[in-house]
């Protein structure tokens, strides 16, 4: 961060010393990210001409990876003849992206300089549901015939590859373009140029469909480890394939909804300091406002205990670390199960396994915590029926604590809700209450209050 601060500085004082050879000298020695970053603090007014400065193929790489806004500042300072170049060496899913995140009105003209045939394909892509398969695409990949040899692959290859995402995988397509086999241009090396091309492909294609989730597909490429994938239509015709590149977006992007929804927030697409303070209140406000009202139970529990509390003061300085430690186990059962089930190790018919395991930890997990802290309050309070019930409590605390843990995720699973939902706070609620609940109720028996 502090070197790209520097480097704007740099531009910044060579713009305005009109030291433009030099510009251009300094940014030639940044990846195209990294120039992407110096636009983001740039001045406004240089961000035209520094754009300019670059050449065609840095500008169109970097340009996909700006922010929306400095984005906007770009498309506004070019002419529509420079905005079409620079159209036209992007890819296709980073133009659709792109678009996605624009005004109506600079998305009408991105449209209007693009050539027919990318218009066609951009708006078939914007067409797809957010989240599926057919919305994170490219069009851009190679196909061949099966009948091709191994020469005529590589001519097809060194004719249309320039402008294509990627070219390592080729698909196999028959005469409706339904995939029939992949096969990688280190096969194609690797064997003679009289070889055929159906002799030499995987006929076993993982693939995907373009309504299939954007999740689910993530999870192909973390399993089988792969650079692309294909994307076929309902009648299995090769429509166009998703990239490594995409496929780690899509990750990030759920890891940071997941994060979001267990910390009881409402997902945002914007980042944190682009986000204004009455968009983050609203995101926050309706969750806070449910755990609050669910947090108001343990304060009725709390009232229908008055008399055991007037008459051992002392019970209620172990109510906090109940409650602690009954939200803490909660929590860190269900995150391992929320993680469990987003990587595919944890599934709904395995319930009854993980309850049991889960019920196995926290026998374990209680009678140690138990055992402690009933010696610690014996030792401090001389009362062994207050250690007793403050132990026997805390046990059945953890008990519940993690049974609800690792249930309410997979509740929610089953109920079709996101089982992110069911994180920290509001198991916390819940089992704050159980606790309290648990622990006034044995003190009545115990105690004989």
């Amino acid at each position: 961060m502090t070197q790209n601060m520097t480097i704007v500085e740099d531009v910044n004082t060579l713009m305005e010393d009109r030291k433009f050879s030099a510009v251009r000298k300094l940014l030639e020695e940044l990846y195209p990210v990294d120039v992407a970053a110096v636009f983001s603090e740039l001045d406004p007014r240089f961000t035209g001409p520094v754009f300019r400065l670059l050449s065609k193929e840095t500008a169109a790489e970097a340009f996909s990876y700006m922010d929306a806004d400095v984005q906007h500042q770009v498309i506004q300072a070019l002419s529509d003849t420079e905005l079409k170049q620079v159209l036209d060496e992007m890819y296709l899913d980073d133009t659709v992206d792109m678009l996605e995140e624009l005004p109506a009105g600079i998305v009408k003209r991105i449209l209007k300089v693009s050539s027919p045939d990318a218009r066609g394909q951009i708006n078939r892509l914007l067409c797809y549901q957010e989240g599926c398969a057919g919305s994170i695409m490219t069009t851009e990949f190679i196909d061949l015939k099966r009948g091709m040899t191994v020469s005529q692959a590589f001519d097809r290859i060194r004719r249309v590859g320039v402008e294509m995402e990627t070219i390592y995988n080729c698909y196999v397509t028959d005469r409706n373009r339904c995939l029939v086999g992949v096969v990688t241009v280190r096969e194609l090396l690797l064997n003679p140029y009289e070889a055929r091309v159906e002799d030499l492909m995987e006929d076993h294609v993982i693939r995907v469909h373009t309504g299939d989730d954007q999740e689910q597909i993530a999870a192909l490429f973390q399993k089988y480890d792969m650079l692309a994938l294909p994307v076929v239509d309902s009648e299995e015709r090769l429509v166009g394939i998703i990239t490594i590149d995409d496929a780690v977006d899509v990750i990030q992007e759920e890891n940071t909804e997941d994060f979001e929804k267990m910390a009881a927030l409402s997902p945002s697409e914007e980042p944190y300091l682009k986000t204004s303070v009455w968009v983050h209140a609203r995101k926050r406000i309706g969750w806070l406002l449910v755990l609050m009202f669910t947090a108001a139970i343990t304060g009725g529990i709390l009232n229908q205990f008055e008399d055991a509390i007037a008459a051992v003061p002392l019970l209620v300085s172990f109510i906090p670390m109940l409650m602690d430690t009954g939200g803490n186990c909660g929590s860190q059962s269900a995150t391992l199960i929320i993680r469990g089930m987003a990587l595919g190790e944890i599934r709904l018919r395995d319930v009854a396994r993980v309850f049991f395991k889960e019920f196995r930890i926290s026998l374990l997990v209680g009678g140690t915590l138990a055992l402690l802290n009933g010696l610690r309050i014996w030792i401090f309070y001389h009362n062994p029926l207050i250690a007793l019930t403050v132990a026997v409590s805390l046990l059945l605390t953890v008990v519940i604590a993690k049974s609800i843990g690792c249930m309410l995720p997979m509740a929610a699973r089953r109920c079709g809700l996101d089982p992110a939902l069911m994180a920290s706070p509001l198991i916390t609620t819940v089992v704050d209450t159980c606790s309290i609940l648990v622990y006034f109720l044995l003190a009545s028996k115990i105690l004989g209050l």
